[in-house]
């Protein structure tokens, strides 16, 4: 294995994508990191019922 390679990965800029509160990219950026926030919601709410439904019904895109 290479190890250059991952020095290198340890090396270069950190990099955040946050998918969950954004508190932490908050405080990830307060501290001069990059962070990403992804704004996401899980289909239907959250409701596992109505998201078999919609995944018969052909999904939603």
């Amino acid at each position: 294995m290479d190890c250059e390679k991952i020095l290198n990965l340890f090396r270069s800029e950190l990099i955040t994508v946050n998918v969950g509160p954004k508190l932490l990219a908050t405080s990830l950026e307060m501290q001069g990191y990059k962070a990403y926030q992804v704004e996401w919601k899980p289909m239907a709410g959250g409701d596992k019922e109505m998201q078999e439904i919609l995944d018969l019904l052909g999904g939603v895109d």
